[in-house]
């Protein structure tokens, strides 16, 4: 009995400290004060706030052929003929659903063309699929090929813009498919999957994907202060690391919200949606500076 005890009490003293490890780390990206990164000297002295455009947004659709497949692609952009810097918008286990398709016309709305696959329809993938098929990722570099050709992106050259497990669909093709550098020069991810989600459940919980490792353009990483263990502890450990090494990537932790804080809808609270606003201004702001120079 007293065995049993110990063991239990030993496993509550290993949650207690691993809690404390990732609050830990939470403590030290969520900076405070005037040294922080987050930091808008001409806001507090001036009150200027960076304005961003609100551009009415039309939608096409295309089909992009792939051997045996055709994919579904959605393209947002400004209802104009000009050209625009491109993002392209990687859905998560939701498929590219009515919320998330919301999110890339916000997205558009702020000047950029957003070339959106459809993953899952063309290969008959259902939605919030458990396992990970690869042949999604061989599908969205051939979207990406397709999308550095279009006359109405700038420079054709696009920044990845992941959610949800599209963040780990996204570090498979900047490293494994060698896009990064070359038509992809920045990353932005919500609440992404670290780590393959093939992979046995310690290595969610405790390790992230070997890919991110070689990770090399800059990056942005949004996620809620109260989102999911497994989740959050890998992003922050990541982020850590890489930053150690001298990689340029960024990581926003929003106090008071959870996973999903963006495409929430009945359960939607105050600080969802701040959050979301925020996340959309801060990741335009962030892609303007990579894809225009500004």
């Amino acid at each position: 009995m007293k065995k049993l005890l110990f063991f239990f009490l030993s496993i509550i003293s290993l949650s207690f400290a691993t809690d404390e490890f990732v609050k830990g780390l939470i403590d030290k990206f969520m900076e405070k004060g005037s040294s922080a990164w987050w930091w808008d000297k001409r806001w507090w002295e001036e009150g200027y706030i960076e304005n961003l455009p609100n551009y009415k947004v039309r939608t096409e659709t295309v089909t992009v052929k792939k051997k045996d497949v055709e994919i579904p692609v959605y393209v947002y952009r400004p209802d104009d003929d000009k050209a625009y810097p491109g993002v392209l918008f990687i859905h998560g286990r939701r498929g590219l659903d009515d919320l998330f398709q919301l999110h890339a016309k916000r997205l558009a709305s702020k000047g950029f063309v957003v070339v959106a696959p459809d993953l899952y329809t063309g290969r008959l993938i259902p939605q919030f699929p458990i396992e990970h098929d690869p042949v999604v990722e061989e599908d969205l570099d051939a979207v990406l090929l397709y999308a550095v050709n279009r006359k109405d992106i700038k420079n054709g050259k696009l920044c990845a813009y992941g959610l949800t497990r599209g963040g780990y669909y996204g570090i498979r093709l900047l490293v494994t498919y060698k896009r990064q550098e070359k038509e992809i020069v920045c990353f932005v991810a919500y609440y992404p999957h670290m780590q393959n989600p093939n992979a046995p459940e310690p290595e969610q919980v405790y390790r992230y994907a070997p890919e991110w490792e070689h990770l090399k353009i800059p990056t942005l990483i949004l996620v809620g202060e109260n989102e999911q263990y497994q989740r959050i502890r890998p992003a922050l450990v990541a982020v850590d690391h890489l930053k150690a090494k001298g990689v340029p990537i960024w990581i926003v932790i929003y106090p008071g919200v959870g996973r999903g804080f963006d495409f929430r809808l009945d359960r939607r609270t105050f600080a969802d949606d701040l959050a979301a606003k925020d996340a959309l201004t801060r990741s335009s702001i962030f892609m303007k500076r990579y894809l225009e120079g500004k």
